[in-house]
């Protein structure tokens, strides 16, 4: 059966379903200021996209990417909005919510992401791992099924514990956002645990398996959602995706894609005249573009591409929408679109040129041996709170030090109550870092910078 309209576009929130809208504030816009006004989303300003701690103020960070995204997300929102409407397949005032919700989805879309970017989610799994395998302290009591999640740290996973559990005072639900943007903000709708029994050791059967996310200590909120929503369920426990999910995953594809190569013009990692010719198999050569400097060429290229690629997909989603709707859709839009070879050749450009430049190789290097630093220090804080029973006021008065450290980063070990908890304590602490703030904490423990 397909999946209706009327439940995807659920405005309920988050373990306060009854919710009711405020007139002229949709639950889409409260969404988006709830994100936008959140220190999660703030943090962004200071994490990498895909250069380390750059120096080049025009080049991305994670909160331009995010806002960027939602940007384009809304587009595709409004496009297949319309499409929709002039078939009878949504009601009017339905374009907005789409479009809006989208929107939402898109800019929190990478909120969980850790300091120095998927090199960042790389070596949080990596720590883990070896602890798992040395035995080492607390992390080595984490029960044996719920270890995969912490081996391969997922910021999908990590951003809707942010949303649904950690944000607002670990209030129930977190954030409270609306069924419609947590749903359409799932690209993984499944836990570790599920996805790895599904998978075995082949290939993903479905393209929501690939990765997960959501932790096993925040399925319950999911399965909330995903019922709330009318997700198509599977026997083993995972989910179909929201329809609205492809289209998040497009507007992150077609920003990072165009911005990646564009930035990298910027930082010297490729010619400009190549990233010129990898847009212009988007778009051809526009006519406006005569006799431009090289570097405004490539912004109005830039724009161009940006906007038939939303054109692209916006006609991929309504040239699937049946197997969509069905949950039976198994690839991303702009795979499918007649963009698909030239994004291929985006892909190959990062894959090749920019995600082993140099510079960024040298300071993925650096961003992991920071994240160990840190991760080990703290490590040993919560292995003497398991010997206190997990009484942060009795590890408080009998280790000095760990007082001061407590006080010193402001961390919060409410909810910490056993080795599961503990670990993901450490993990969220560590993954809320930016960039900078992760250098800062690793000379203090360190001894490195005195001041």
């Amino acid at each position: 059966m397909a999946m209706d309209w009327n439940k995807l576009l659920n405005a309920g929130r988050l373990c306060r379903p009854e919710y009711s809208e405020h007139p002229g504030r949709p639950a889409y816009l409260q969404d988006y200021d709830r994100i936008l006004f959140s220190e999660p989303f703030r943090r962004l300003a200071q994490k990498t996209q895909v250069h380390p701690l750059h120096d080049h103020d025009h080049v991305h960070h994670r909160m331009i990417h995010s806002m960027e995204t939602a940007s384009v997300g809304r587009s595709l929102g409004a496009g297949v909005g319309a499409v929709l409407m002039a078939r009878g397949s949504l009601e009017p005032e339905q374009i907005s919510r789409l479009a809006g919700h989208t929107e939402a989805a898109c800019l929190v879309h990478d909120i969980g992401n850790p300091p120095f970017g998927h090199s960042g989610e790389d070596s949080i799994g990596d720590w883990f791992a070896a602890q798992f395998r040395a035995g080492n302290g607390v992390a080595a009591e984490v029960p044996q099924h719920l270890r995969a999640e912490f081996e391969h740290f997922e910021g999908n996973a990590q951003g809707f514990r942010i949303v649904g559990r950690l944000e607002f005072a670990q209030r129930e639900g977190g954030l409270r956002l609306s069924y419609a943007t947590l749903g359409a903000f799932m690209k993984y709708p499944c836990t570790r645990l599920v996805r790895d029994e599904a998978v075995g050791a082949g290939n993903a059967p479905y393209v929501g398996l690939k990765k997960f996310g959501v932790f096993q200590s925040d399925a319950k909120l999911f399965e909330e959602t995903a019922e709330a929503l009318g997700l198509v369920a599977e026997p083993g426990g995972w989910f179909r995706r929201h329809p609205l999910a492809f289209l998040v995953e497009a507007a992150d594809d077609i920003c990072y894609r165009i911005l990646d190569i564009e930035d990298a013009a910027s930082m010297g990692d490729l010619d400009r005249a190549e990233v010129a010719e990898a847009l212009e198999a988007i778009i051809g050569k526009p006519n406006e573009d005569r006799g431009l400097p090289m570097r405004d060429r490539i912004g109005l290229l830039r724009a161009f591409a940006i906007g038939q690629s939303i054109e692209a997909a916006v006609t991929a989603f309504m040239e699937n929408y049946d197997a969509i709707m069905m949950g039976e859709f198994n690839d991303g839009l702009m795979e499918v679109s007649s963009k698909a070879q030239a994004f291929a050749r985006l892909k190959e450009l990062s894959e090749q040129r920019i995600f082993v430049a140099s510079r960024k190789t040298e300071l993925e290097i650096t961003g992991r041996q920071v994240l160990h630093s840190v991760l080990d220090h703290f490590h040993g804080l919560y292995s003497d709170l398991r010997e206190c029973s997990w009484d942060v006021e009795e590890l408080q008065a009998r280790h000095i030090y760990w007082a001061k450290l407590i006080r010193a980063v402001d961390l919060d070990l409410r909810g910490v109550r056993d080795e599961y908890t503990a670990m993901h304590s450490l993990a969220d602490f560590v993954s809320g870092m930016t960039d900078r703030y992760a250098l800062k904490v690793r000379d203090m423990v360190s001894g490195t910078v005195l001041r």
